[in-house]
């Protein structure tokens, strides 16, 4: 195993940030904040500065953000057919999700499979906008609304997905929109308030923050849905538990110090660029997936022609290079990727994911290219003694 090591797995968890280690550390003598003396008063006023820097990273407002244990609790939090506007009751009678979703909202939340549809997506990554608008037409309304859950940004590829233009479709059929913005957030632009959705989902960990802390943000609290957690009334009923207050607290340090850092964007697209050219340079072959498409700065999602990815993953592991072959929202499982799947590559041997940030240096890249470079040397050597 090397001594030096090169982390490109940003997407999967990016590093702890200073920031959110010195805030949690910090918080993890303070007192339960639903206490009503001076020290629960002091710990809830941590979580309400938390919640600002929260929302200001989606430019939310504070007070519709709600916190979780993460993405996949605020996803199954808002994909369930029982919501509530004041004391009434409101049905949302079938969720459409995209195929190249990640899990969390493939698998429909709680919602039964058969009240489920799967949009398609195009060759590269982008949903089916005409699949989508026929989809919602020929919902009936009679027994409730449509609801639409969709990534801003693919865990995989990277690819970027017109959410715009998708709100603008699904506010015409009368439904709902969830956004999962888990990788999207700190890396693009995100305003909530000029209508981008009405429901995001967002995660901490993706973002330098601690694991196990999440949440969604509403765009009004009007209508909510039926709490998948019932407590003591913590988050204003949404989610009941006491709160972890070291991870909320993480989250919003963590928060705070990605939206300033949102300038410094390009400088890691000139990381992922020098990546995608050593690929190019040592496999002329290589297919990059989704890079017809609008990518986030920092991934690159690319298949060699002839190895597995997992095989490729270990050696690249061996050689110090940490980066995923897919999605690692699996238990560690390596498999076929749904999203390339979706994409029409069915019968690929599946692909790898390298995934860079802001603290990615000239040294890891180095690493990466001599880590690739034996892997194309031993691919040659094969089909040369073949």
């Amino acid at each position: 195993m090397a001594a030096i090591r090169a982390y490109l797995d940003y997407n999967a968890s990016a590093p702890l940030l200073s920031a959110a280690r010195e805030a949690m550390v910090a918080a993890f003598d303070a007192a339960n904040p639903s206490s009503v003396h001076a020290e629960g008063r002091a710990a809830r006023r941590l979580i309400d500065n938390a919640r600002r820097d929260v929302a200001a990273l989606v430019n939310g407002k504070a007070e519709h953000v709600v916190f979780t244990s993460g993405a996949t609790e605020a996803a199954s939090t808002l994909l369930t057919p029982d919501w509530q506007m004041g004391r009434g009751a409101i049905r949302m009678s079938r969720l459409y999700v995209c195929e190249a979703d990640h899990p969390c909202l493939l698998n429909g939340g709680r919602f039964p499979a058969d009240l489920v549809t799967r949009i398609g997506v195009g060759a590269d990554g982008i949903v089916n906008l005409e699949a989508l608008m026929a989809a919602l037409a020929g919902h009936d309304k009679a027994d409730g609304l449509p609801l639409v859950a969709i990534h801003a940004a693919n865990n995989e590829t990277g690819v970027i997905q017109p959410i715009d233009r998708i709100a603008e479709i699904v506010r015409a059929a009368g439904g709902i929109l969830v956004v999962d913005a888990v990788q999207a957030a700190g890396r693009v632009s995100i305003d909530m308030s000029a209508g981008y959705a009405d429901y995001v989902v967002l995660s901490s960990h993706k973002l330098g923050g601690p694991k196990g802390a999440g949440a969604f943000v509403a765009a009004a609290d009007l209508m909510m849905p039926r709490p998948l957690i019932n407590g003591g009334g913590q988050e204003k009923s949404h989610r009941g538990g006491t709160e972890n207050l070291p991870g909320i607290v993480g989250f919003g340090a963590a928060a705070r110090e990605t939206l300033a850092g949102l300038n410094t964007i390009g400088a890691v697209r000139q990381r992922r660029d020098e990546v995608e050219t050593i690929i190019k340079t040592l496999v002329p072959d290589v297919e990059i997936f989704g890079a017809s498409a609008p990518r986030l700065a920092n991934t690159t999602f690319f298949a060699i022609p002839g190895v597995k990815a997992e095989t490729a993953q270990i050696a690249f592991d061996l050689a110090g290079v940490a980066l995923s072959a897919g999605s690692a929202c699996s238990s560690g499982k390596v498999g076929p990727s749904h999203v390339l799947k979706a994409m029409g590559h069915g019968d690929s041997l599946g692909a790898l994911r390298v995934s860079v940030g802001a603290e990615t240096g000239a040294e890891d890249i180095e690493l990466f290219r001599a880590a690739l470079a034996g892997i194309a040397a031993r691919r040659a050597g094969r089909e040369k003694a073949a």
